[in-house]
């Protein structure tokens, strides 16, 4: 074993080790997607007396801490999210109303005298304050109170406490303590009301909630004028039931929101879906594996064999680093560790195509020597299409949010570990097996010392492919345009995270046919919902936004017809956000686009870059007008799968035009249609094995994956099949129209000009 060889061992066992380590003693974080719970993203409001800034955002965010903690909720998690928004995770949590409430609440506690009331005896005459500062407000029974200004705020408060007095007959109330400045305040406003009459209005005490008198009471009779009481304490009434008591206590306890606060999206999963899909994924990455292994294993052999352990490296390493950084497993980043399983394949695909090149094209004697000519001449292409693909990840994680940006996490640890375990791992595994004696008299073992069925046929017939290039440029304008006319005839069906709105998902006892669930939604006052199957047993409802009694209504009407109906999932979309969203989903397709030009155009002369580009756009055209066809919604799930095809499309692309610019190099002055047609061919098993392997584990997801994972498989599996095609038949006659048109200049050596 050679020094380079030991150094790599002994990297691959050390990160191996800690990897291990960190796998089992480090819990992996799970989104509530996955272990359920309510998602709340709150926007704070400026008022004509408080600005919204960063700090009153940030003041707002310790108040609302001291909210959830008094609700014991475990584990919860808030976070800033730009100058304005608050992220409030809820694990557990399947009443998103009850927590909005309690959160949403500006809890403005003030309290005043009672100057008296507007009521003539003869009924209630809305009368306006007569006095400079005094205020108008309905107490508990509706009797319009004058109120004096605000002697005592929330702030003057120690704190309070939910109660219940069996014996006094004054049920569940709220016990308020005083502090400071405050019980000399509460003495005085007490003592000024000791001082009317007892029945009289003035003899109350306003309590005031976020603008409502929530009690009123009578200062006791045992109370001398002037005197008040000093104790610094009183009580709430009001016929509490113990969640109003409690919920009234950790408002005052938890304090005003120094400026008030909207909710702007919330998102709630139940358990069992967030099981459920664990469970699915689980098998789909199970069984996807082992075909991907068993296929790898068929064409390799013996170096399929420690692909195949490589990749159950690439598994622990990126769990692992998952656990480390404590980055959150969403569903779609669940979808994508699973995807990018397959998508693992490719180095050591290209790595295997390679060195059978150099062995069984002689130019390398052993299949050490060709493993290690493997490597290097790869080596370029590996690093230029997973540096595509780390783009689209960095997309997604800078530009998307909730669980798409968990993708574009999981996605990029997901590429570097692929990194490591093909050059590292899979390296020092194969150059080890390599050196093996009885590897070197039996060569036939490691599976690359002959060509390949495919590369053998397409050596003997040598077909050119791309003969008629115009040909091909228009099968490709056709589908394009019959894919693309769906974007007009049926138009993109925005999903409720680009438009705002309420998307509900039931489980229901059978299968329920949608259209009776729509003509039911439509007699109770939702015409424009929109129902579709969810899986064998489920429904989703998406509708504009809905308050919470509508949404009431809208599972009443949905159990008359269905029986049994149970929500899995809800989502609220505002308007404001889902427009913002769906400016940041264009705004991230645009940057894509422009970000693998500028990267292609950069590694490759713009020739290739644009046609890479152009055939890119193609891609995105066709499944989106697939989608639209279909039906199917584009969310921020559809978002994250475009953009993983997108660095799929130009992984294919560069693989080809990496071998183009090779082949230019050993052989200048050659026709450029000649070494197109070249590349292609000497390409095409890579292409081949590496879709086939990532065509296991996507069909695997979309058939095991749950009605969570459908679509997004099937946009994977749409763009994994028009990518391939689009690399040979798009991207490369693209490339030759641009190198017919722009011919390549080079100066010869004679001083003249000499044509490419």
């Amino acid at each position: 074993m050679n020094r380079s060889l030991r150094v790599r061992a002994l990297l691959a066992l050390t990160v191996l080790a800690l990897s291990l380590f960190v796998a089992v003693t480090v819990p992996l974080r799970l989104g509530l997607d996955l272990r359920g719970g309510t998602q709340i993203v709150l926007e704070t409001r400026s008022t004509p007396t408080a600005d919204a800034d960063s700090a009153a955002t940030d003041r707002t965010l310790e108040v609302l801490r001291g909210r959830v903690d008094a609700l014991g909720v475990a584990e919860p998690t808030l976070v800033r999210s730009g100058d304005h928004r608050i992220i409030v995770e809820l694990p557990g949590v399947q009443d998103p109303k009850k927590a909005a409430d309690v959160l949403g609440r500006t809890a403005q506690l003030t309290f005043h005298s009672v100057l008296g009331t507007t009521d003539d005896g003869a009924g209630t005459s809305r009368q306006p304050p007569k006095r400079p500062g005094e205020r108008l407000l309905p107490d508990e029974s509706g009797t319009p109170l004058r109120l004096g200004s605000a002697s005592l705020t929330g702030e003057d408060v120690k704190e309070a406490a939910a109660r219940f007095d069996q014996q006094g007959g004054a049920g569940w109330h709220v016990t308020v303590g005083f502090e400071g400045a405050g019980r000399a305040g509460w003495a005085r406003l007490t003592g000024e009301a000791a001082c009317q009459a007892p029945g009289e209005p003035a003899r109350r005490v306003a309590i005031v909630l976020d603008d409502k008198v929530i009690s009123s009471p009578q200062v006791d009779p045992s109370i001398a004028c002037e005197a008040g009481i000093r104790d610094g304490a009183t009580r709430i009434t009001g016929s509490f039931s113990p969640e109003e008591a409690r919920e009234l206590s950790l408002l005052i306890n938890g304090g005003a929101l120094p400026v008030p606060v909207e909710t702007v999206e919330q998102r709630t999963v139940g358990p069992t879906l967030g099981a459920q899909a664990i469970t699915a994924s689980a098998w789909a990455a199970a069984i996807g594996t082992a075909l991907t292994s068993l296929f790898i294993i068929a064409v390799y052999r013996l170096l399929g064999v420690l692909a195949a352990l490589a990749l159950a490296c690439y598994g622990l390493v990126s769990y692992a680093a998952l656990a480390a950084l404590g980055a959150t497993l969403t569903l779609p980043g669940l979808a994508g560790f699973v995807l990018a399983i397959g998508m693992a394949v490719d180095a050591n695909v290209l790595v295997f195509e390679r060195a059978r090149e150099e062995y069984a094209g002689r130019r390398r004697p052993s299949i050490r020597s060709a493993l290690a000519a493997g490597f290097r001449n790869a080596f370029s292409a590996i690093a230029d299409s997973n540096i595509t693909t780390l783009i689209a990840a960095a997309l997604l994680f800078f530009l998307a949010s909730g669980p798409v940006r968990g993708f574009g996490v999981t996605l990029g640890i997901g590429v570097l570990a692929s990194l490591f375990s093909a050059l590292v791992v899979s390296r020092v595994l194969a150059e080890f097996a390599a050196s093996r004696p009885g590897v070197r008299r039996r060569p036939r073992l490691t599976g690359i010392a002959t060509t390949g069925a495919v590369r053998d046929r397409l050596t003997r017939r040598n077909p050119l492919l791309l003969r008629r290039p115009r040909r091909w440029l228009a099968t490709s304008a056709a589908v394009l345009v019959l894919a693309g006319s769906g974007l007009v005839v049926r138009g993109v069906d925005l999903g409720v995270e680009f438009t705002g709105g309420r998307l509900i998902e039931y489980s229901t006892s059978g299968p329920v046919d949608p259209g009776r669930v729509r003509t039911a939604l439509a007699d109770t006052g939702f015409p424009h919902a929109v129902v579709q199957s969810s899986g064998d047993t489920g429904l989703t409802v998406r509708t504009d936004p809905l308050t919470d009694a509508e949404e009431a209504e809208v599972t009443g009407a949905l159990r008359d017809v269905a029986g049994r109906a149970d929500k899995v999932r809800d989502e609220l979309i505002g308007p404001s956000l889902g427009k913002e969203l769906r400016q940041g989903a264009l705004i991230a397709l645009a940057v894509a686009l422009g970000a693998q030009f500028v990267y292609l155009a950069a590694r490759f002369r713009w020739v290739l870059g644009s046609a890479a580009v152009i055939a890119l756009v193609h891609d995105v055209v066709i499944l989106l007008g697939v989608f639209a066809w279909l039906g199917k919604p584009v969310d921020g799930v559809f978002l994250a799968a475009l953009l993983t095809v997108i660095g799929y499309s130009v992984n294919d692309s560069v693989v080809l035009f990496d071998r183009v610019r090779e082949l230019e190099r050993r052989g200048p002055g050659s026709p450029f249609p000649g070494i197109v047609n070249q590349a292609i061919l000497q390409t095409l098993p890579r292409t081949v094995n590496t879709g086939m392997g990532a065509a296991f584990m996507l069909t695997a997801l979309a058939v095991l994956g749950g009605s969570s994972l459908t679509d997004f498989a099937l946009a994977l599996l749409i763009g994994l099949a028009v990518g391939t095609y689009s690399s040979v038949f798009t991207a490369a006659p693209v490339a030759m129209g641009l190198h017919h048109r722009f011919p390549r200049v080079k100066p010869s050596r004679q001083g003249r000009a000499v044509t490419t």
